[in-house]
């Protein structure tokens, strides 16, 4: 089993402790604290216990560029959370292929697949403002259009901003491992959430996983596979395909021998 600190997922996230943070502020209101976008969530919580997060409270350090881009460019590159459906086109100013892409941290990997797949939209949703700071920098300076922010939490988007049946395809990539036995129930590969999300799918559309964490991939590979709106595009695990970047911290692991597991499961009906 592969119990290395997890290579590829946190060197591309904001630096966390596990202090609690505050709930999401609006830009005018920022602080020097990395935090999560604010969710009054006592209410859905009361009524559905068994709702997983997709991040977990913490606080960390964020630059003062990342300030900066948040005050200057939040408002145009991103879309508030809202309980209604979301209208992509008007939101990307087009109709295309959108893809959703749940904790991009800090935004290296969104920005590059972007740039690679022009004709495609890109959904990023990501609570911290480090993160979401960092992405919008990599935004305006590489001036990439097609990629828009939802600093939420990943499961009530899903669930009230996505119309079913009209994603082209959902990336988690290197997902909070929870390597600890008796934190597994927080890890977001959960049989609820990917029957959320299978819904959400075209038909034919994909759902594309990848952890450094043998433990988090077996659990990925039978909560997939037992999903019957989705199929594995592989035997098991899938080779990285060429639209993923590795990162420099997957290359200095692997060389590590450390391994990274890849998983591609497609839309069935």
């Amino acid at each position: 089993m592969n119990t290395h600190p997890p290579s590829a997922d946190a060197a591309d996230r904001p630096p966390a402790d596990d202090t609690t943070a505050s709930q999401p502020a609006a830009t005018a209101q920022l602080q020097a604290q990395d935090s999560p976008l604010p969710n009054d969530g006592s209410a859905t919580d009361a009524a559905h216990p068994s709702h997983i997060r997709s991040f977990v409270h913490r606080r960390g350090h964020i630059t003062q560029g990342q300030r900066d881009a948040l005050e200057r460019l939040l408002e145009q590159w991103s879309i508030p959370y809202s309980p209604r459906l979301l209208d992509v086109t008007k939101a990307f100013g087009r109709q295309a292929p959108t893809i959703l892409e749940i904790g991009f941290g800090m935004g290296e990997t969104t920005e590059k697949i972007a740039l690679s797949r022009p004709g495609d939209n890109f959904l990023g949703v990501e609570v911290f403002n480090a993160g979401v700071g960092s992405l919008l920098k990599r935004i305006e300076a590489s001036a990439v259009p097609n990629i828009r922010i939802v600093q939420h939490d990943a499961v009530e988007v899903v669930r009230d901003m996505i119309a079913p049946d009209s994603l082209a395809g959902v990336h988690i990539y290197f997902p909070d491992p929870w390597p600890k036995k008796r934190h597994h129930k927080r890890r977001l590969i959960q049989p609820p959430f990917v029957k959320l999300l299978a819904s959400r799918l075209a038909p034919g559309g994909y759902l594309h996983c990848a952890t450094d964490w043998e433990n988090y991939a077996e659990q990925m590979l039978e909560v997939l596979g037992a999903e019957p709106l989705l199929a594995n595009t592989a035997k098991d695990y899938a080779p990285r395909p060429d639209y993923r970047p590795q990162t420099k911290f997957e290359t200095r692991g692997l060389r590590l021998g450390h391994g990274v597991w890849d998983l591609i499961f497609k839309r069935v009906a």
